[in-house]
C-alpha cells in the first residue's frame, strides 16, 4: 500500500512539474529541475511525511481500541435491578408451566382410574350374567321338577359355577381351618362362655362368611367368638 502511494505521488509531480516545463522558457535550470524531481530527489521528504500521517492514524486507532477494551461494563444498580426482574419473569413463567403440566396430569390420572375402574365393573358385571342364565334355567326348570335332588344337584353346579368366578377375579372365601379371632379379619356379633381354656378367643361359630380380594379384606367374617 506504501509503495503504491509513493508511486502516485511521484507521478503527481512528474506530471505538474511536466506542465510547467512546457509552459517555461527552455532554459537549462528548468531541465535540472524537471530531471532532479523526475528522478526523485524530493520524493524521500514527501513519502516521510506520509508515512508519518499513516502512522499517527494508526497509533489513533490503537488508542481508541485501547480505551474501549478499558472501559468498565456498566454494573449500575438500575443494570442489576433489570437483570434481577428479567430472572424473575423467567422462573415465574417456568413455574406457571410446571403448575399446568402437573394440573393436566393429575386430570388425566383421575380419568384414567374412572375408566379403569368402569372397565372393571364391566368386566365383571360381564361374567357375571351367564351364571344369572344359569340360575333363571335353573329356577325354571325347578317349577315342575318333582325330584329334590336333581334341583339341588343343578344349584351346585351354579353355585361351583359362581365360586370359580369369583376366585379368577381375586375374590377368595376365609379359610374355615383357621379359628383364630382376628379383629382386623372377623367381627364377633356375640360372645358365648366356654368352660374348656383352649376354646377361649377361638371362633366358635360363623353367621357370614368373609372374602378377601387380592389379600385384602373385602367383607369381614361375621363370627360367635368364646370367652
Amino acid at each position: 500500500m506504501k509503495k503504491n502511494k509513493h508511486r502516485h505521488f511521484a507521478e503527481n509531480a512528474t506530471k505538474v512539474n511536466n506542465e510547467n516545463f512546457d509552459n517555461a522558457n527552455p532554459a537549462e535550470e528548468t531541465a535540472q529541475q524537471v530531471d532532479q524531481m523526475v528522478e526523485g530527489e524530493d520524493e524521500p521528504q514527501i513519502l516521510d511525511n506520509f508515512d508519518a500521517v499513516e502512522d499517527g492514524d494508526e497509533t489513533a486507532d490503537s488508542d481508541d481500541d485501547a480505551a474501549e477494551a478499558s472501559a468498565p461494563e456498566d454494573n449500575s444498580p438500575e443494570k442489576e435491578i433489570e437483570s434481577l426482574q428479567a430472572q424473575l419473569d423467567k422462573e415465574k413463567k417456568d413455574y406457571l408451566f410446571l403448575m399446568a403440566e402437573f394440573d393436566n396430569f393429575r386430570k388425566r390420572t383421575l380419568k384414567e382410574k374412572s375408566e379403569i375402574i368402569k372397565n372393571a365393573s364391566e368386566k365383571v358385571f360381564k361374567g357375571l350374567l351367564p351364571i344369572v342364565d344359569d340360575m333363571e334355567r335353573g329356577l325354571k326348570a325347578s317349577e315342575n321338577a318333582t325330584d329334590v335332588n336333581t334341583v339341588r344337584e343343578g344349584l351346585a353346579l351354579i353355585y361351583n359355577k359362581l365360586i370359580k368366578f369369583m376366585e379368577a377375579n381375586g375374590v377368595k372365601a376365609y379359610d374355615e381351618a383357621d379359628d383364630t379371632f382376628d379383629a382386623d379379619r372377623h367381627e364377633a356379633i356375640t360372645a358365648v362362655p366356654v368352660a374348656d381354656e383352649a376354646q377361649k378367643g377361638k371362633i366358635l361359630d360363623t353367621i357370614e362368611k368373609g372374602y378377601t380380594i387380592n389379600d385384602k379384606v373385602l367383607r369381614h367374617a361375621r363370627v360367635v367368638v368364646g370367652q
